[in-house]
């Protein structure tokens, strides 16, 4: 897919799973299950894919999937799965390798997004992964997952994002607008604070890259909001604003997590927002 100057593809870097009931909130299994179906321990899989775009000189990759930094127990708590894809395996089947990556997006410092952002060398320094790279993050997620609730700790963890401040290629941006050429953060506080989700625009497309506003497509619903969200009444009024620009302006929905389905177009039906339209991106 072309959108303006870049080339836009979505990459996998592997396969995890988590709590089904965690994943959709206050939102009964039997409505969920069907869209997302459990295995025996309640998990729900999810995929962890990327946007890579090529134009203006760069090779920009947005978010870095899980990393491979685990023990057994967590590979099997999460069911991490990197024998199905992994970055290294996408980025070279797209004939690249990371010395090539120009920029690294973040929508926001989560371990499923930033685990790759860093590596550990053989001496067991945390290095970034991507040391030609310029990393792109919004301050005020940076300046949470540094100070965490109790709550969400968890999800933060500080080998993912410390090198990179320590390394020096730490950008931190201030709030929606233009952070690369012709590359746009929205900026949304509802699963965590300082959010971006990114925008890729022409005249004649739009896509934006939902992160966890929209994990899935089995999440269009407005109030199928995962209980991992921090502000859940924040992420309902922030689907209903996307999802009308969306809509009036016909956007492409990239989805970072959903197993299936990498992009879809929605529109309003009769019981309220649904997928019009599953959208191949090659």
């Amino acid at each position: 897919m072309k959108i303006g100057s870049y080339d836009v593809r979505m990459i996998e870097s592997g396969r995890f799973a988590l709590d089904g009931g965690a994943m959709f909130g206050i939102v009964p299994k039997p409505l969920w299950d069907r869209r997302a179906p459990a295995d025996d321990r309640n998990r729900v899989d999810l995929a962890t894919r990327l946007l890579l775009l090529r134009g203006e000189d760069r090779v920009v990759l947005v978010d870095t999937g899980m990393g491979d930094d685990y023990s057994e127990k967590e590979r099997d708590i999460y069911k991490i799965d990197q024998e199905h894809s992994s970055l290294a395996r996408s980025l070279a089947t797209e004939g690249l390798s990371p010395d090539d990556v120009t920029d690294v997006v973040l929508t926001h410092l989560h371990f499923d997004h930033a685990g790759g952002a860093t590596r550990r060398t053989e001496d067991g320094d945390l290095v970034p992964a991507f040391e030609r790279a310029r990393y792109h993050v919004q301050r005020r997620n940076f300046d949470w997952a540094r100070d965490p609730s109790e709550r969400d700790r968890g999800s933060y963890l500080a080998e993912n994002f410390d090198p990179l401040a320590d390394a020096g290629c730490l950008e931190l941006h201030d709030g929606p607008g233009e952070i690369l050429p012709d590359i746009f953060a929205e900026v949304v506080d509802g699963h965590t604070f300082g959010q971006q989700v990114i925008r890729v625009s022409d005249d004649a497309a739009t896509l934006l890259y939902c992160a966890d506003l929209l994990p899935t497509a089995a999440h269009v619903p407005v109030p199928y909001v995962m209980g991992y969200d921090l502000q859940p009444l924040a992420t309902v009024r922030e689907k209903h604003e996307l999802y009308a620009r969306a809509i009036e302006n016909d956007w492409i929905l990239a989805l970072e997590h959903d197993p299936t389905t990498a992009a879809i177009r929605i529109r309003e039906g009769a019981r309220g927002f649904e997928v019009a339209e599953i959208v191949t991106i090659d």
